[in-house]
């Protein structure tokens, strides 16, 4: 049985972490294959956008720490980022999280790792590590306080409290708070209308939030700047504005 599974919808990439009997844990295998599913479909250009689902019962529990219980620290060193958090902080496809049940641990920080994060009314949101005498390790502790602000984040982190999804979205941690049922197809239908947009303006969008969210003002503004005129010299947007004074859609082709 494959650990992730791969379904093609279009232009949308879906990407399915299938450890149902494990609460979809991150094993090594789920997280390489989830790493180089992304690493790849970056260089397939008919790709323009990526969800990455779970089942009903969870999004992802967590690292699966029976596998990791025994690992001596000196691994952990050598090993370094594991390839899905290397292949989030280097992808330019946007990427939706649709997450139902449980998000904890590894599982809240790869639906933070994503751009945009679809959640089901009764999905749950964690960071419990500190229960097992750890941290999060795979970006949770940098995204949550970017996410929600460092109060809040140390609240979640040093208690291991979940958080629903109804506060995750006031907090500012989900995008959109949808029927549990339709977590997926909803996900789907947003990433379906990503991908219809002009791709070169989507990759410098993402490129823009992820480098200048850190950056000095002034800084982060030109970068933004910079970006629109690389914009400006593409024939999507001569396209777009072309469209838009004949009053008909727009056909984008990433040139």
């Amino acid at each position: 049985m494959e650990d992730v599974i791969l379904e093609r919808h279009g232009a949308v990439a879906l990407l399915r972490i299938n450890r149902p009997a494990a609460r979809n844990a991150l094993n090594r295998a789920v997280i390489d294959a989830l790493g180089g599913h992304l690493l790849r479909m970056e260089n397939e250009h008919d790709i323009r956008c990526i969800v990455i689902t779970g089942d009903e019962r969870a999004f992802s529990a967590g690292a699966d720490l029976k596998e990791m219980a025994h690992v001596p620290a000196t691994v952990m060193a050598r090993r370094g980022a594991s390839a899905i958090w290397r292949a989030l902080d280097q992808l330019g496809t946007p990427v939706i999280a649709a997450v139902n049940g449980y998000a904890l641990g590894g599982g809240c920080e790869l639906a933070m790792g994503c751009d945009i994060i679809v959640a089901g009314e009764g999905a749950r949101f964690g960071l419990p590590e500190i229960r097992s005498g750890i941290l999060p390790g795979g970006g949770g502790t940098q995204r949550l306080l970017r996410a929600i602000g460092k109060h809040r984040a140390m609240l979640l982190l040093l208690t291991g409290d979940m958080l629903p999804a109804r506060e995750a979205h006031a907090y500012g941690l989900v995008s959109q708070v949808v029927q549990d049922g339709r977590v997926v197809a909803e996900a789907l239908a947003l990433a379906a209308r990503i991908a219809g947009m002009p791709p070169l303006a989507v990759h410098q969008i993402k490129e823009a939030v992820r480098h200048g969210q850190d950056a000095a003002l002034p800084t982060a503004l030109s970068l933004e700047r910079n970006a629109n005129y690389l914009l400006f010299a593409s024939d999507d947007r001569r396209e777009g504005m072309q469209a838009f004074a004949e009053k008909r859609p727009p056909v984008f082709t990433g040139s």
